[in-house]
């Protein structure tokens, strides 16, 4: 994802959802741009700071708490733009796509991160195994009960997202928000989907 925003070389980049900012610190690492990562969580975001400090990079990295469906940004305002594991969580998620676009510059690259459903039936059986059960055992023994809800909401929320908003509604979406030359990459058996494209020139 984020090798598909360097190449252009970019100054100014969002980095939407980052959380605490783990792609926000490789993006400043492999630029010279300065980054803004934005998220709804302040715990997060807090977390987010003192790891830029800790790393040297809170003097190119801007955090921002915000929702990315409402970004406090103008029109064309940035370089390029990524998002990890976001429109699962957003009401509307063509509108926060469109909003996405909206703040990219013409041409500027878009990159995102979201898991995703094996089709091949039997790697969708073993990720249904590992999401319903390996992954919420796993963050009880390891993490305790709030891992164990954490690994238990996990497989039936990617389901239920992509019940309703299927990978080919996903890149008309992409195109319908202004982004071109949409592509998609599967990981891990295909547990997982990078998407990028390039904000429309006009």
């Amino acid at each position: 994802m984020v090798d598909r925003v360097v190449g252009s070389q970019p100054q100014l980049i969002l980095d939407v959802a980052c959380g605490p900012g783990a792609v926000t610190r490789r993006l400043a690492r492999m630029t010279s741009a300065h980054i803004i990562g934005l998220d709804l969580s302040a715990t997060m975001l807090a977390q987010g700071q003192r790891d830029m400090a800790h790393s040297f990079l809170d003097d190119r990295v801007s955090l921002v708490r915000a929702r990315a469906e409402e970004l406090p940004f103008g029109d064309a305002t940035f370089d390029a733009l990524t998002f990890t594991y976001l429109l699962r969580y957003v009401s509307d998620p063509a509108e926060t796509l469109r909003d996405m676009a909206r703040v990219v510059k013409p041409g500027g690259p878009i990159s995102s991160l979201e898991f995703a459903v094996p089709s091949q039936r039997w790697w969708h059986i073993a990720w249904w195994i590992y999401t319903r059960v390996l992954l919420p055992v796993g963050g009880l023994v390891l993490g305790g009960r709030h891992w164990f809800d954490a690994g238990r909401f996990l497989g039936p929320s990617i389901s239920q997202h992509y019940q309703q908003y299927s990978l080919e509604w996903t890149r008309e979406a992409w195109h319908r928000a202004g982004i071109d030359h949409v592509e998609f990459r599967t990981m891990s058996r295909g547990g997982g989907v990078i998407i990028s494209g390039y904000r429309r020139d006009k």
